[in-house]
């Protein structure tokens, strides 16, 4: 197990250079001149030719590529243009709540999906069978953005349950990661579902059920912890989506975090900003990547002797 996780760390490495330089690359070709976003519109063409001049934008791209790769790995992402701010700093002080987001998102998919979906499997063409690939339709369907707008509707206005959004509490936080979490949910039903379904055909379960263990304890023992591999995998990737997925979610209720702060960035053409998010958000996808391979290790026995 050790040798497959130092294999995935080093093969990390290339991953992240590549982002960074591809994003570095598409950014550089941008029709927008970062010294005049620095300098401000009303820069004199003189003071514009001097800060390209000190900012190293007059350098060949390789060479303001490296120098960028250096300073990043010395963790100093720049200063955002727009607000004369480490990029750094800027991201930490976003990703709180960001990850208080991913946090509640998650936790409502799983607390909800994976239950709807193994009783499903269990109860196969019963009411609740139907009744939970119902539900799970129509959560797939529903567009972030109006299911939010709809639960502000309802829970923030019509009975002023909630607050009507940014921070501060765990009120603030409940209709946000509802919002995040209940497509999600649907489609760990779905999974669950089918994973719970394939393995309920084993043989090993066949047999388990042939030498009488309790149908409880076969689903306990054998069937739950084969079936959730899948979904621990689905659940370590939902990660990076909603870094990038809750913009919406973050725009509907003016919640603060990484999400929004891009989407500002991009409006502002704030390079260093952008490029920042990129890295982080790359380097955030990778470590949640292997971390839910060690995750898997641990529950999958077959991942650790393979590795050993």
């Amino acid at each position: 197990m050790a040798k497959y996780i130092l294999r995935r760390l080093v093969l990390s490495i290339p991953v992240l250079i590549g982002i960074s330089l591809i994003t570095f690359v598409l950014i550089y070709y941008l029709p927008a001149d970062p010294a005049r976003m620095y300098a401000g519109p009303n820069a004199s063409v003189e003071t514009v030719a001097r800060i390209r001049e000190e900012m190293g934008l007059n350098d060949p791209l390789w060479v303001q590529y490296f120098r960028y790769l250096t300073r990043a790995l010395h963790g100093d992402l720049g200063f955002s243009y727009d607000l004369q701010m480490p990029v750094l700093q800027m991201i930490l002080d976003r990703f709180p709540y960001t990850l208080q987001l991913i946090i509640g998102g998650i936790f409502v998919e799983l607390a909800i999906g994976v239950p709807v979906g193994i009783i499903s499997a269990i109860r196969q063409y019963s009411w609740w069978d139907r009744a939970g690939m119902v539900l799970a339709l129509l959560g797939v369907s529903m567009p972030p953005f109006w299911l939010g707008l709809l639960l502000l509707f309802f829970f923030s206005f019509k009975v002023p349950i909630f607050p009507l959004g940014g921070t501060g509490s765990f009120r603030h936080l409940i209709l946000p990661a509802l919002t995040a979490g209940l497509g999600g949910a649907a489609w760990y039903a779905r999974m669950a579902r089918s994973s719970t379904l394939e393995v309920l055909t084993a043989d090993y379960v066949r047999t388990a059920r042939a030498k009488g263990l309790p149908f409880r304890k076969v689903i306990f023992r054998h069937v739950l912890p084969n079936a959730l591999n899948p979904i621990i995998t689905m659940a370590g990737m939902d990660i990076p989506w909603f870094v990038g997925g809750v913009v919406l979610v973050e725009q509907v209720f003016a919640w603060p975090g990484i999400g929004r702060m891009a989407v500002e960035a991009i409006i502002e053409v704030d390079i260093p900003l952008i490029m920042g998010t990129v890295v982080f958000t790359a380097v955030l996808v990778v470590t949640s990547s292997i971390l839910i391979d060690i995750v898997q290790g641990f529950l999958d026995p077959r991942i650790r002797h393979q590795y050993r």
